[in-house]
């Protein structure tokens, strides 16, 4: 089976969707939408088949050549890896049964046919992105998926603040894609190549550990990933970007787009591990970014905000287990966010339709007999989020980061601290979300139940989120290893320090604790003494932190000052430099002669008349001067 169709069947999806725009029926918008993505996620389990088969070797496919300039040769090349598989598995199946839900959740919208569209474009974007076997073709689906992301985030575009939002994911995350792009122009000027593996190979032999040049792709690199995954310190699009319709949430920024980031520097590991410094610093960004996000979280009322600071913070996790060199433990940590993040913004988006739209969760409440199907689907995920014990995908994968973030030769126990501190505030935004919209006084009537579209996915995703975190267990819990197993062709195992079954158990009881600790303070939160914490929280100190907490630690307004205002300054007070003064008089001087001839057109037959007769006796003058000259 052709690795190529995978990609090829939603982009064609999106151009009959495209073109046939509202002539197509919403029936058949649905069959194709949802259609090609089904097809493709079948390919890519044959292309997973055919790649176990041979023994895990690559399937590499050459389509045309795209680039020739010389000695430079790009080609439409994609490659079907371990590392990749996983990426194309994942994002395929979400994607799937996120476009089955989105047919019940956009069913009464007018550009149901545009939305079904950009979505396929998004998938294919990302496909394009996770198989290409060059960086250029890499480049070209990272900045797809970047489109993509703008014209979902703004799909509702007559809310000028969906615009807004748009426009916001799309210029922060340009500040990282060009740190990427001038990566990409040095490696080929030190490699003489873009190929991946040639990269790779080529720099391995190149490079010594910590060489600057190295060290300085690494961190261009890394650019790259901060902007396209919401971390530090360009993370403040994300929050804003659910104005989106909620499928586009639970796609582009909690099972995709917004790990897009993980990807590249899992692919892009050689060039790291030479590099300590890219290492620590990737360590250092997830550590901060998981806990800053995660105290945002607490005292968010939107609920999909509050998703959208997990998600931050739950791939800050990631890129602390990349940065500790824990290459397994990311991807088989996204694989499981990817599953339970998936269901709660489905589920989430379940929510605010029964409540005609609602988000905010102080006005929800009740809920838990209203809408059961969806109480026990949203607390299997809150619980998989939350790391619940034993029983939920969640607690496997991150537990898994939690002790290789101390255990791992580039781990500390500064990382340990600030995973740890994570387990913690996750457990207690996550569930005082779950009390707040399912327990209490009923705020909001149920307008109607979602459909069998919209919840059999959410079944689904449960199932996942509840048995995928089997795929990898500890040491202490009976070692299997599926996912390290699977990646091991691709990515190197960790490189551990601490062996020791007494401290895995103590950090698995610790990160255990905290998160049961969070739960019981979030229910104390808000069921037990609500009065007292909202006394607590109307302290004028601590009302001016919350604030700070909710607007996302006022980043916002530090790049307002430091970068907005000065640019914006600088840009009015140069309106009137040497430069624009000359484009100005040429405007001026075109401006004057159309007036000057604007005036010869007056209407007036007698002036074109008195016109020819003087310019015949111009010509006739000039002529009989010439002769008698």
């Amino acid at each position: 089976m052709s690795p190529a169709l995978i990609p090829a069947i939603p982009f064609l999806s999106a151009c009959i969707l495209m073109l046939g725009w509202n002539r197509i029926g919403r029936a058949a918008v649905s069959v194709i939408g949802c259609g090609s993505i089904a097809i493709a996620a079948i390919i890519a389990v044959l292309v997973a088949v055919n790649v176990a088969g041979t023994g895990m070797q690559p399937v590499v496919q050459h389509v045309w050549n795209w680039m020739h300039a010389g000695d430079f040769q790009v080609g439409i090349d994609l490659r079907m890896d371990a590392l990749s598989v996983v990426f194309v598995l994942v994002i395929t199946i979400v994607g799937f049964l996120i476009h089955v839900y989105a047919t019940g959740y956009m069913a009464d919208d007018e550009d149901y046919s545009r939305f079904f569209a950009c979505m396929n474009l998004f998938v294919g974007a990302m496909l394009v992105l996770v198989m290409a076997d060059n960086l250029v073709l890499l480049y070209f689906g990272w900045e797809g998926v970047g489109l993509c992301s703008y014209l979902l985030i703004g799909f509702w575009y007559k809310d000028p603040a969906n615009g807004y939002a748009a426009r916001k994911a799309f210029i922060v995350t340009r500040v990282g894609d060009t740190a990427m792009a001038v990566a990409l122009f040095l490696l080929f000027q030190y490699t003489g190549t873009l190929n991946i593996p040639g990269v790779l190979q080529t720099g391995a032999q190149l490079w010594h550990s910590g060489d600057p040049v190295v060290t300085m792709i690494a961190l261009l690199l890394l650019g790259g990933a901060v902007g396209k995954s919401a971390q530090l310190p360009l993370q403040t699009w994300l929050p804003d970007a659910m104005a989106g319709p909620t499928p586009v949430s639970a796609l582009i920024h909690a099972a995709t787009m917004v790990t897009a980031g993980v990807y590249l520097i899992a692919r892009m590991h050689t060039l790291f591990a030479a590099s300590p410094v890219a290492m620590s610093t990737t360590a250092v960004i997830g550590g901060i970014t998981l806990v800053l996000a995660g105290v945002s979280a607490l005292v968010q009322t939107d609920i999909k905000r509050v998703l959208a600071y997990s998600t931050i913070s739950q791939i800050g996790y990631m890129f602390l287990a990349l940065g500790c060199g824990a290459w397994s433990a990311a991807i088989f940590h996204f694989v499981t966010h990817a599953f339970f993040k998936a269901l709660l913004f489905m589920s989430a988006g379940a929510i605010i339709v029964a409540l005609h739209h609602e988000q905010d969760m102080f006005k929800m409440g009740g809920l838990k007999k209203s809408l059961p199907a969806i109480y026990w689907v949203f607390l299997i995920g809150a619980a998989s989020l939350a790391a619940i014990p034993f029983v939920t995908a969640g607690f496997y994968s991150k537990d898994q980061i939690i002790w290789l973030s101390w255990s791992a030769a580039e781990g500390s126990t500064g990382y340990w601290l600030a995973a740890l501190l994570g387990a913690l505030l996750t457990g207690m935004y996550t569930f005082r979300m779950f009390w707040l919209v399912f327990y209490g006084e009923e705020k909001t009537h149920v307008h109607h139940k979602p459909g069998a579209n919209m919840m059999a996915p959410l079944y689904i995703l449960a199932v996942l989120s509840t048995v995928a975190g089997f795929m990898e267990l500890p040491h202490t819990l009976g070692h299997v290893t599926l996912v390290s197993n699977w990646l091991q062709p691709v990515l190197p195992a960790v490189r551990l320090v601490q062996e020791s079954a007494v401290l895995e158990w103590t950090s698995q009881a610790l990160s255990a604790l905290l998160a049961f600790c969070g739960i019981g303070l979030s229910w104390i939160w808000v069921m037990r003494r609500p009065r007292g914490m909202v006394d607590f929280l109307e302290m004028p100190a601590i009302q001016w932190l919350r604030g700070c907490w909710a607007r996302g630690w006022d980043f916002d307004e530090i790049y307002d000052v430091l970068l907005v205002r000065p640019f914006v300054y600088l840009s009015k007070v140069n309106r009137r430099d040497v430069i624009d003064s000359i484009y100005a008089g040429m405007a001026s001087f075109a401006e004057l002669s159309h007036n000057i001839i604007a005036r010869t057109q007056s209407g007036l037959l007698r002036w074109y008349i008195m016109g020819v007769v003087l310019g015949a006796v111009v010509i006739l003058s000039v002529l009989i001067w010439r002769i008698y000259e």
